[in-house]
């Protein structure tokens, strides 16, 4: 148990690292922004204090580098409205705001245009894009969103896609007969039970993340596996409306398991049934996604 536990928990770290290679990050050519540009600089210091030191903020990095660190708070500020697109993003103002070189934060440009934050164009700068052209599937995004002003409708978004993604998943799982994959599905299990009976939440969350994205992996549709990026960021946003995978608790392992059996047992219909009862949420939120009619 306990080397399967640490197996899971580091394929976790490992698939929780940079979301942006090294040799892409000079695929997309920057324009500077030109010098009579510069007079309209964001406003840094309405930003958190604490955001001013890169090197502070060790939580939230996810051992990406500084690069990644930087990609983290220009997301968080640029997500929360800290910085509009009415003024442009310089790179010189930005490296000496975070106390970072010119290399980091145009590494960190890059990866925040690849998610569809901000525009560089000749003559212009670097700008903040609307909301309609942001990425709002990826991971970074939904948590960024879900921590800051817009919390309520990005978990509530991510409620209603997971009733969406998610008993389809199952339905469709159980119809491949996939042993190795069903069989990981079942240690999740137990590490969640053992985990929770030894009052260990982190260890619970990790399983419980590792059990859905094998559950759509299972489904055989890439295009759900695609998706499983939303389920995972979906389960780490924590304090929005609860489902049975908000906290650790009988009902919930419970659940996990019905799902973990009909799957084992060929049981489309049941596995999508359980999966709507461990999805089931406060009655607001029942309003928002409602049950499936009874036929």
């Amino acid at each position: 148990m306990s080397t399967l536990a640490h197996t899971m928990m580091t394929a976790a770290r490992s698939a929780d690292s940079g979301l942006v290679g090294p040799g892409e990050l000079d695929r997309y050519p920057y324009a500077e922004a030109p010098g009579a540009d510069r007079v309209g600089v964001p406003s840094w210091d309405a930003a958190d204090p604490e955001l001013g030191r890169v090197g502070r903020r060790s939580a939230g990095n996810r051992g990406r580098g500084l690069h990644g660190q930087l990609v983290q708070q220009l997301g968080q500020m640029i997500v929360s409205g800290d910085l509009g697109a009415d003024r442009p993003l310089v790179p010189e103002e930005i490296g000496q705001r975070f106390e970072v070189s010119r290399t980091v934060v145009r590494e960190s440009l890059r990866v925040l245009e690849a998610k569809g934050l901000v525009s560089a164009r000749p003559n212009v700068g670097t700008r903040v894009r609307p909301v309609s052209d942001w990425n709002l599937l990826d991971p970074d995004i939904i948590e960024w969103r879900a921590f800051g002003p817009q919390r309520d409708d990005q978990r509530r978004e991510l409620s209603e896609l997971r009733w969406t993604i998610e008993p389809l998943a199952a339905r469709l799982a159980a119809g491949h007969g996939r042993e190795d994959v069903q069989q990981r599905i079942v240690d999740m299990v137990e590490i969640m039970g053992h985990a929770m009976s030894q009052g260990d939440a982190l260890t619970f969350s990790r399983a419980d993340s590792e059990f859905h994205s094998l559950l759509i992996q299972l489904a055989g549709n890439r295009m759900l596996e695609h998706l499983s990026g939303i389920v995972s960021a979906a389960l780490q946003v924590s304090g929005g409306p609860v489902t049975g995978c908000d906290r650790p608790t009988e009902a919930s392992l419970a659940h996990h398991s019905r799902i973990a059996d009909a799957l084992a047992a060929g049981d489309g219909a049941g596995a999508e049934a359980a999966m709507r009862q461990l999805l089931i949420v406060h009655p607001e939120v029942e309003r928002v996604v409602p049950a499936p009619r009874e036929h």
